[in-house]
């Protein structure tokens, strides 16, 4: 393989495939690139078995051929090269003479035949999304998953579809996250996928701001498709629990929030806390919101923002994090959050379809 490519396209596709590069594989060839050259296209693909990324851009390819390189020693080289092309010689021994401006490499690679083979897949349905609307969504809910929970279904999202309606949910059993809208573009069966956080995670870094993504789900496996990008992963198996039940079919108060300015004051009243194992106490009563913080070995806060508010008395505690989280990651100017007491699960609903249910903290 004997190529030449812009060193700023190359190393924006190196980004694009590194990032689910691990250290401590016990299969060598997983810390390499995947280099495929062909007609005037270089495919560049990585996987850690569960997750596989694949870009492709434009090169000038004077032997057609197939390689791998080390992923983080290229990207460390092509991210401070000096020169505006980067010429890659790859020998039957995969060894890879690389060049750029005045600078001289060889790194010692593994042969194609070594890497993972692409596991295909039956589609069970089809969705399309805008980019930047799926990374709303995946930004809205994904913060909710658990990896310390001890069921396997908890460390992913949930993509549901139901009669043309789309509900992507996460939760960590202590609170719960939701988006859902209906779908203007979708084929095959209802039913349920569940997404690993990593992928999520990973399909969120790589969504651009403009483009379409295509997902295609099959039984154990999904893909996403962008322009620049193919991103394919496994699915975690196994039924996800009745999300729904937790979610109270009624509440008797309803108070609108100021987002940014609720935020502000939540995090400023939790700097009297000694850690974000305790709680923050937010007190609902005559057109007041009031937070107060305590914690024995630290001191004690307290701060308020006017709401309008003329029920009775309400006082709630929460887990500052957790009740930050949805303010946070929100982009409504104001939110409306629902409860019935100081002890019964409180919801928050941010616009365009989005719901976040927390249980309150029971504090002695």
């Amino acid at each position: 393989m004997k190529i030449k490519v812009q060193k700023d396209k190359l190393l924006k596709a190196l980004q694009k495939v590194s990032n689910i590069i691990g250290t401590r594989s016990t299969l060598p060839v997983l810390g390499n690139i995947l280099f495929e050259a062909e007609g005037n296209t270089l495919t560049l693909t990585t996987t850690d078995l569960e997750l596989r990324i694949t870009t492709k851009i434009e090169a000038e390819i004077e032997r057609e051929g197939k390689t791998t390189i080390r992923a983080k020693k290229l990207l460390s080289m092509v991210s401070k090269f000096i020169g505006d092309f980067v010429s890659l010689d790859c020998n039957e021994k995969h060894h890879t003479k690389i060049e750029c401006g005045t600078s001289r490499f060889t790194l010692l690679g593994l042969g194609a035949e070594d890497f993972p083979a692409l596991v295909e897949f039956t589609p069970v349905k089809r969705i399309k999304f805008k980019e930047d609307e799926l990374a709303r969504i995946l930004d809205k809910i994904s913060y909710a998953v658990s990896l310390d929970d001890s069921r396997k279904v908890l460390h992913g999202l949930l993509f549901s579809v139901k009669e043309g309606a789309f509900t992507a949910v996460a939760t960590d059993g202590k609170r719960l996250a939701l988006v859902e809208k209906m779908l203007d573009d979708f084929t095959g069966a209802d039913g349920d996928t569940i997404i690993p956080l990593k992928s999520a995670n990973e399909i969120k870094r790589l969504l651009e701001k403009e483009g379409d993504v295509v997902i295609e789900i099959g039984e154990k496996q999904a893909s996403f498709e962008t322009k620049a990008v193919t991103l394919t992963t496994k699915l975690i198996e196994g039924n996800y629990p009745n999300y729904r039940q937790v979610i109270p079919a009624s509440f008797s108060k309803q108070v609108d929030i100021p987002t940014q300015l609720f935020i502000s004051k939540l995090e400023l009243v939790s700097i009297a806390l000694a850690d974000n194992s305790a709680f923050v106490k937010v007190s609902f009563e005559n057109n007041q919101l009031e937070f107060k913080a305590a914690s024995t070995d630290v001191g004690e806060g307290n701060d308020f923002i006017e709401i309008e508010y003329n029920d009775a008395r309400v006082d709630v505690s929460f887990n500052p994090v957790f009740l930050a989280d949805p303010f946070r990651h929100s982009d409504a100017d104001k939110v409306i959050l629902r409860m019935n007491d100081g002890y019964s699960p409180v919801a928050i609903e941010g616009g365009e379809g989005f719901l976040y249910v927390i249980m309150p903290m029971r504090n002695k």
